[in-house]
């Protein structure tokens, strides 16, 4: 469990950019510089697909200021790219929205609910980062048609026990240490001093995995 220890942090100093600037061109891709080598391999693999997958934390701002660049982003990938969005389990007030995105993901409002669960706490604050209980979420996600002894009972399951444990070890397997984290095709963690720098290298680890697919 020292890993996991290793992994309670905030959220990465990452420098956020609140304005998308035009397309620059795609780097000449370094080693250390706009990446670094990981062999965690992909986290939901499919054949003939490159995957992108996000370690991101509902308590964390960064990722929630991040999410108003990534979600456009996302929109124009490749019909071949696939998005898999991974809860940060890094233990302590991190587990219960892990499994809050991993129970809504089981009955499918994740999609609908995944912005909405940022703003409710870092813009609204209507929801709390640190103490949210069972039935506060299960209020929430009542908005989306989930019957909260529904919400409850998935945030309870096996299964959502089982997908929180596989996220944890996935982190730790790619040596996360803090969100957002981008990993490419299981292969690459991607560097980058702002947002958009983050998203212009993750565009050139793509071209390459897409490059070497064919």
């Amino acid at each position: 469990m020292k890993a996991v220890a290793r992994l309670l942090l905030a959220c990465a100093a990452l420098v956020s950019a609140t304005v998308f600037a035009a397309p620059s061109p795609s780097p000449a891709l370094q080693e250390g510089v706009h990446y670094e080598r990981t062999a965690v391999g992909p986290y939901a693999p499919q054949a003939g697909k490159v995957e992108v997958v996000e370690v991101f934390g509902y308590t964390c701002g960064h990722c929630a200021r991040f999410e108003n660049v990534l979600h456009p982003w996302v929109q124009r990938l490749p019909a071949d790219v696939t998005f898999t969005p991974v809860p940060a389990a890094f233990g302590g007030y991190w587990d219960p929205w892990a499994r809050a995105y991993l129970a809504a993901r089981q009955l499918g409002v994740d999609k609908a609910s995944h912005q909405a669960v940022f703003n409710a706490i870092h813009v609204s604050r209507s929801l709390p980062a640190s103490g949210i209980t069972p039935s506060a979420l299960a209020g929430f996600y009542q908005v989306y048609g989930v019957k909260p002894t529904v919400f409850e009972a998935a945030l309870r399951s096996e299964k959502t026990e089982q997908e929180l444990q596989r996220a944890r070890q996935y982190a730790i397997n790619a040596q996360v240490t803090g969100t957002p984290t981008l990993i490419v095709n299981g292969k690459y963690r991607v560097l980058g001093d702002s947002f958009e720098q983050m998203l212009r290298n993750a565009d050139a680890l793509i071209a390459r995995e897409r490059r070497s697919s064919h």
